[in-house]
């Protein structure tokens, strides 16, 4: 796909890092104003926790004549990204509010597909720094931010507990609470680690993932890869050395996060690295899970210490070719309010963007991992915000899936990713 603007932005990693861009603001379309007041959708990824009808439901009763329609995409990022741009590369109005992937606010924006969002209309003071820094495109809003997640390890406490093994820190303690757990009679038919390593971008996320928690990056402050480092090979060494031991099941090579979280309910899973929402969904005591009150969250690991998680938020936003945009404003302030962030993490323990919510005592006592998850939030990483993404996510996956399958060494895949990635910052 060619694009017709910059071919990088680095606003959110500039805006965690400090650093300053260089890049000149795009031109865009003069806008339409913020007006129109009727019917619209809602268009985001499929909800897995089954709250979000619900809260529409509460909307459209309250506002009868601005009703709103839940438009669902597939379950995993790649699906949606390409759904929402042909809807824009269409100009259809049949996408009003939509959620993007925090990586995308670039793209999106960049390309005249978003509506510029006042700021003075959102309680951006209240809400954590890295989450605010992913809806902005040169200083300018583009969307409002929805939910802060990064990543858990969710471990079985009961074979922990069972073996005398704490819950690991670093690389090493993973794969010797695995060794010592495994053995154990109760543990017969469970693996010991699972992520999200099907070619999606999922995958992008925890490859960023284990080379930032081994010190390395996937793109430095300058916007440029920095991927032939002994850090970056050290931590695609951790995935694709677990497939080659086992520590990571051969099966888990086709895993999102819904199959991820599946194996884990199953009890087929010590350890896990997924999100917040997995938390509920484990915990129900329905019968869909054999693990409730079976398991505990902890910070992802890393080579010397805990891990560095990547910022996996979900951001509501306005289609430049929606109808009634008044109402959608409207809508995305009542759906990013402090009121309904709380009702969805009582809910489906989707994590708040708001940085109070983190320490609030009714959230921390029932999930008493969001202190734990706020300072994750605080120390996340942002995935490299390039404008033409699709290009750089597909180039990651690629040479990623190609190292953890030996289709290439560590080494090669890097060297490669890194041709190809400074080819796509460079145009």
């Amino acid at each position: 796909m060619k694009y017709r603007y910059p071919a990088l932005l680095v606003a959110a990693a500039l805006a965690l890092t400090g650093c300053t861009a260089d890049p000149k603001p795009v031109s865009q379309p003069a806008s339409n104003a913020l007006d129109g007041v009727g019917p619209i959708t809602f268009v985001t990824g499929k909800d897995s926790s089954g709250v979000q009808q619900g809260l529409l439901d509460k909307w459209n009763t309250e506002h009868p004549d601005q009703k709103v329609t839940l438009v669902e995409l597939p379950a995993q990022a790649d699906g949606q990204r390409q759904q929402l741009i042909q809807n824009a590369q269409t100009k259809s109005s049949s996408y009003g509010v939509v959620s993007l992937d925090v990586v995308w606010t670039a793209e999106f924006a960049a390309n005249g597909w978003v509506e510029e969002l006042p700021q003075s209309e959102f309680p951006l003071g209240q809400i954590l720094p890295s989450l605010v820094a992913g809806v902005k495109y040169f200083d300018k809003m583009y969307a409002a931010p929805w939910g802060g997640g990064t990543a858990l390890l969710y471990y079985r406490s009961d074979l922990l507990t069972k073996a005398g093994v704490q819950p690991p820190k670093t690389w090493a303690e993973l794969d010797a609470a695995c060794a010592k757990v495994l053995k154990l009679p109760e543990a017969k038919g469970v693996d010991c680690y699972g992520g999200q390593f099907n070619k999606y971008e999922g995958l992008t996320v925890n490859a960023s993932e284990a080379i930032n928690s081994a010190g390395g990056s996937v793109v430095g402050p300058d916007g440029k890869p920095t991927l032939n480092t002994p850090e970056a090979k050290e931590g695609l060494n951790f995935l694709v050395d677990g497939f080659k031991s086992g520590r990571i099941p051969k099966a888990a090579i086709t895993w999102d996060e819904e199959a991820g979280r599946r194996a884990f309910q199953e009890g087929k899973l010590l350890f896990l690295r997924n999100w917040s929402y997995v938390y509920t969904l484990a915990n129900k005591t329905d019968g869909s899970s054999k693990v409730a009150g079976k398991f505990g969250v902890a910070p992802i690991p890393g080579l010397k210490g805990p891990g560095k998680g990547t910022i996996g938020s979900n951001n509501l936003a306005i289609s430049k070719y929606a109808k009634n945009k008044k109402t959608a404003l409207d809508f995305i302030k009542w759906m990013t309010s402090q009121q309904t962030a709380k009702q969805l993490m009582v809910q489906s323990a989707q994590s708040p963007a708001y940085t109070a919510m983190y320490d609030d005592p009714d959230l921390v006592k029932q999930y008493a991992f969001m202190p734990m998850l706020k300072e994750g939030l605080m120390n996340a990483a942002p995935r490299p915000a390039v404008i033409k993404y699709g290009d750089a996510t597909a180039a990651i996956q690629e040479e990623v899936s190609s190292a953890l399958t030996g289709q290439k060494t560590s080494e090669q895949a890097l060297s490669d990713l890194q041709q190809r990635l400074s080819g796509i910052v460079g145009k």
